[in-house]
């Protein structure tokens, strides 16, 4: 539906959420854990935000000699991972042609980031490595994408050969994706992955817990921040005060993880990450189907508008334990369906409601868009949910994460602040990016604190070394062009994930084909 949104700063995270499969198997430890009774009355470093945001931030921090003499502290407005993280559809996939080479190149780098820490700790989150199949439901969408493509292919040869493109009339290759004849036809993508995203994330913060190298403090959301001006503070270094129902905290620095809450805190924000309402369901599979071979992505269906883009990922089968030969597990985490809300979503930061339209689609969709196999599915009219929920994104105006050095937290101004940061706006992508965000912001604190470098060659030394595109890092400029772009809404309301032509372009020009506001959170 048109969204009727009013430009208004994002509200705290709700205290009455939708209940999100990924929190069924909550974790003991760290649920409603304060590692001291009490609130910290000041720290070196204060992360805002639990998702794998801040929770990237704080692995990097630990692992770094640098910061090894440091406080940190971890502030949550609600439980662990209870934001967009642990909402999403378990997709770590990047996208190869939707955006610059030099943007697809840093995803395909932030997969394997997340991959090899699973790896080497074992993290038991249902990891599986997956090609990444996104099916096009009208000639048109599919001829822009195989234009794309194409000139991926051109400039960047090596990120072209992770890409394959499948016809419609290639009906055995169809089959075997288990996608729909109808649809026009098919991408395949290498390098992605799924997983169960909040049992990743909780297992890194337990582990810092429980090392001693970071203070957790769930249910304490931050209200607002100051910056201090008194001598004693300045001299000591600690110029930022957030202030929570709790009581107040002092900081040298506090690294906002804060995605779709952020202009909560950053009021000149409020243009620039908007919140907007999304929905997932996990869905019980049909009796006797085998699992998917893919995660996947559906663009289009029903109606063409660029802006349907659906989700996909499959769970692993376990056997029943009575020994019946029954099967348990295998959701089908579907989201999406966004073009049959009822609801606003754009400016929406609660996540305490189901849309009736958009789960109603999701539980009918699937059954017409793939091929599920199974038993009895003759005349079968929808799927059965587990549950179905929703979560809040951060949708960026410009379309790409802002990582940085923050702008002053008061309205209007253009000074950037000692001691504060940001890391946020992943427009429904921070899987595959969110990651290395946080590492280049670690580095970015570390290399402050050192003192033996100014920001601007620090962040210009990243660039360059390829640790985060130029198009992700907050300046006074980008700010001013981002304002001078059409907002969220009105991007939303034409369908606008393909948006003008400058947003194909990283701040070095370089063509990236379609840059899509993808739904995959």
């Amino acid at each position: 539906m048109a969204s009727s949104y009013i430009n208004k700063p994002a509200g705290l995270p709700c205290a009455n959420s939708s209940a999100s499969f990924w929190h069924s198997e909550p974790n003991a430890f760290l649920w409603g854990h304060r590692t001291t009774e009490d609130l910290p009355k000041q720290a070196d470093v204060v992360i805002v935000g639990s998702g794998i945001t801040g929770a990237s931030i704080a692995r990097y921090l630990a692992a770094d000699s640098r910061a090894s003499s440091l406080s940190v502290v971890l502030l949550e407005a609600r439980e662990i991972c209870f934001g967009a993280t642990g909402r999403n559809g378990g997709h770590c996939q990047p996208l190869l042609f939707d955006r610059s080479p030099t943007v697809a190149a840093f995803e395909v780098k932030n997969v394997h980031a997340v991959k090899s820490y699973i790896e080497e700790h074992n993290v038991p989150c249902e990891w599986r490595s997956v090609t990444g199949c996104r099916s096009f439901w009208t000639p048109e969408l599919f001829a822009s994408v195989k234009q794309d493509i194409e000139h991926l292919v051109k400039t960047n040869p090596e990120l072209g050969a992770m890409v394959q493109v499948v016809e419609a009339g290639d009906a055995k290759t169809m089959q075997r994706h288990r996608v729909n004849a109808n649809a026009a036809g098919l991408t395949l993508s290498q390098g992605a992955g799924q997983l169960w995203p909040y049992k990743y994330v909780t297992f890194i913060v337990e582990r810092l817990v429980r090392e001693g190298r970071l203070n957790v403090q769930t249910n304490t959301p931050v209200t607002r921040i100051t910056s201090s001006n008194s001598s004693s503070n300045a001299k000591s270094g600690y110029r930022q005060t957030l202030h929570t129902p709790r009581g107040q905290m002092a900081a040298r620095h506090i690294i906002l993880a804060t995605n779709g809450y952020t202009s909560h805190l950053l009021r000149n924000f409020t243009d620039l990450i908007v919140p907007v309402r999304c929905e997932m369901s996990a869905l019980h599979p049909p009796p006797g189907s085998e699992r998917l071979p893919n995660s996947y992505g559906m663009v289009g269906f029903e109606g063409g508008n660029s802006e349907h883009d659906d989700y996909l990922i499959q769970r692993p089968f376990y056997d029943s334990p009575n020994g019946d030969g029954t099967r348990r597990g295998g959701h089908l985490m579907f989201g999406g369906g966004r073009s049959f809300a009822m609801y606003d979503c754009v400016g929406e930061s609660d996540d305490d409601i189901v849309d009736p339209g958009e789960a109603d689609y999701l539980r009918r969709a699937l059954l017409k868009m793939l091929e599920l196999g199974g038993n009895d599915t003759a005349g079968m009219e929808e799927l059965k949910a587990s549950h179905q929920w929703t979560g809040i994104k951060g949708y960026s105006r410009d379309n790409m994460p802002w990582v940085g050095k923050a702008p002053s937290h008061e309205e209007g101004a253009m000074t950037f602040e000692d001691g504060l940061w940001l890391c946020a706006g992943y427009t429904g992508h921070g899987m595959p990016n969110a990651t290395l965000c946080g590492k280049a912001v670690v580095d970015m604190v570390l290399a402050e604190e050192s003192k033996t470098i100014q920001y601007a060659e620090f962040c210009r030394r990243l660039i360059e070394g390829g640790d985060l595109p130029e198009s992700y890092l907050i300046t006074s400029e980008r700010m001013k062009a981002a304002h001078g772009l059409p907002s969220v809404a009105e991007q939303d309301a034409a369908g606008g994930h393909h948006g003008p032509q400058s947003l194909k372009q990283d701040v070095s020009g370089s063509s990236s084909g379609r840059d899509s506001k993808c739904s995959l959170m």
